[in-house]
């Protein structure tokens, strides 16, 4: 007779989110994807300065806390935090661990709304970190003009003070320890990036400048340092003394599969918590990031939260670390958003980028934005080209995945989400063809939220190009109506180009054109001549082309014109 072996259950880690502390994670038994090749890789280029640019939550701050770990003379003879990973196969690697002075700081919480509480938010870290050290002004081995300098580190140093700090405090640690040190900062521009939000820019920048240029350029005391963030913020802006800046941004190879998980790292991870079979759905929403010749880089939060709840949904989304690509795409120019609509519609772009982001050019240069978008992983790689005749790359790129849709159509949705907004309420109005009920809600969306979406000095002169609100409003369609119509705007048809077209899905439901005219008191008398100037051009130039090729019946298509003066709007 055969007896059943009942196996016990694998233990599986405990995935514990939040947590960035490779001790705790690694002490805990918490889940961890090994990537501590990172380091060998990192020491083995011996770059004296590198920049690495990664999306928001890819394991920046975890892989930096990590190298704080290795070499840290404070985690001197920490052998179990690496046994078992890559790097400790290699016995010279074994050797360095725990042997340098280290100084690893972050601007991750740096977000104040005007230049002087980021001012004093920075001193407050460079004071944290004397404090941190402060063992060093008992030292025999600091002369006393050098343990005087903590007396003088203070939230409200002068400028003067706070730019040479960092390098004072290396130098410190240097006579102390007989080496150089180690300069780790993590997230180092999530100041600069909420200084161009609430516009001290200028101010900032001249202030980090000089650190910079003391921390990591004209200091005898480092080792090696390694910056982390978001964006390649331009050299002019603050590292234009920086000219040993080795950067690696999402186009390069280096360290491609350092940050965010590889596709066989996903399949183990599921494998290891019994989900291997929700490969294919998992690749559908979290799959697309691509980082130099890497093009399977999945998302390590989306997959670490997926691991945990077992439920497939956008965890990536976090609304205030979208404030600024909101911002910059709300106020952007038409043809931006209509490539925005084409994305999100799954097709693909080609353009120039700039991987150096240029924050002043934001506003004007459509490329700027496109690189920012790229850098902060909403869009992806999908093609590069080189260009012979102009000796440039021509990169195409997509929407990254799932997930990051689902992202963009939620950040659009939040531009109509004002509670006082009947947005909803104006679209049954216009599928119904109610007229009267369609000039009431969109009066209301105008006198709400109009002013929000023109960045012109006179947003209510046709000069400051008062459509942007209507092709944002347009992508508030999308996803208002989205599997139920097929929104395009700007598009041609007949012998001209119309503004905005809703065909339905269902051939036998209604479609509409919609012409947007800005009352023009040199032609017109009053908002009435504005409607029937809109309506006029959408029968002279045949919009209905379009709609009759595809089988629309004609008395199922409405045309509507829309007449705007200042916040006031006139459907006719």
């Amino acid at each position: 007779m055969n007896q059943k072996t009942n196996n016990p259950p694998a233990i599986r880690p405990t995935i514990s989110l939040e947590n960035t502390a490779f001790e705790s994670i690694r002490t805990g038994g918490n889940f961890y994807i090994d990537k501590s090749d990172f380091i060998r890789q990192w020491w083995e280029n011996q770059d004296f300065a590198t920049l690495i640019t990664r999306p928001r939550r890819f394991g920046k701050s975890l892989n930096l806390n990590m190298l704080e770990c290795f070499f840290s003379e404070k985690y001197n003879g920490r052998s179990d935090l690496f046994a078992g990973l890559s790097i400790w196969k290699e016995e010279k690697y074994r050797g360095i661990q725990g042997t340098y002075p280290v100084i690893s700081f972050s601007f991750a919480d740096i977000k104040g709304r005007d230049f002087d509480t980021a001012r004093e938010a920075i001193c407050q870290v460079i004071l944290d970190l004397y404090t941190q050290f402060s063992f060093l002004k008992e030292s025999d081995r600091l002369c006393p003009e050098e343990k005087e300098y903590f007396a003088m580190v203070s939230s409200g140093m002068s400028d003067a003070v706070a730019a040479v700090a960092i390098k004072r405090l290396s130098m410190c640690l240097n006579h102390h320890y007989g080496k150089k040190a180690l300069i780790f900062l993590d997230e180092y521009d999530t100041p600069l990036q909420e200084a161009y939000m609430y516009g001290y820019w200028d101010a900032l920048t001249g202030f980090v400048r000089g650190l910079f240029n003391s921390t990591f350029k004209t200091n005898p005391y480092l080792e090696r340092a390694l910056l982390t963030g978001i964006t390649r913020v331009s050299k002019e802006s603050i590292f234009s003394d920086l000219n040993n800046l080795t950067v690696i941004t999402t186009t390069s190879c280096q360290y491609a599969d350092c940050f965010g998980f590889t596709e066989d790292e996903v399949f183990q991870a599921l494998k290891q918590y019994g989900m291997e079979e929700k490969m294919e759905e998992i690749q559908a929403w979290y799959n697309g990031f691509s980082f130099g010749d890497k093009r399977d880089i999945y998302n390590p939060w989306s997959i670490t939260c997926f691991l945990k709840e077992k439920k497939l949904k956008p965890y990536w989304a976090n609304t205030s670390s979208n404030q600024l690509i909101g911002k910059l795409l709300r106020q952007s120019s038409v043809e931006l958003k209509i490539v925005l609509e084409d994305l999100l519609d799954g097709k693909k772009f080609e353009t120039e980028i700039d991987e150096e982001i240029v924050f002043e050019q934001l506003e004007r240069k459509k490329r700027a934005i496109w690189s920012l978008l790229l850098a902060c992983g909403y869009l992806k790689v999908a093609e590069v080209h080189f260009e012979e005749n102009t000796g440039r790359y021509q990169y195409v790129l997509a929407v990254t995945d799932r997930e990051v849709k689902m992202l963009f159509e939620d950040m659009v949705e939040g531009w109509f989400s004002d509670e006082n907004v009947p947005y909803n309420e104006f679209i049954k109005a216009l599928l119904v063809n109610d007229v009267d009920y369609m000039n009431e809600y969109i009066n209301r969306v105008s006198q709400a939220i109009f002013s929000t979406f023109d960045t012109g000095k006179n947003p209510f002169d046709a000069a400051a190009n008062p459509e942007r609100f209507y092709h944002g409003f347009v992508l508030g369609l999308i996803v208002e109506l989205e599997g139920k119509y097929r929104i395009s705007s700007n598009r041609e048809s007949g012998f001209g180009r119309y503004d905005v077209m809703l065909e339905p899905m269902d051939k036998n439901e209604n479609a509409y054109i919609l012409e947007f005219k800005v009352f023009n008191p040199r032609k017109e008398r009053k908002l009435e001549d504005t409607v029937l100037s809109a309506l006029n051009q959408i029968q002279e130039k045949d919009y209905d082309r379009e709609l009759l090729a595809r089988g629309i019946d004609p008395g199922k298509i409405y045309h509507y014109g829309f007449a705007f003066q200042g916040k006031n709007v006139l459907i006719g």
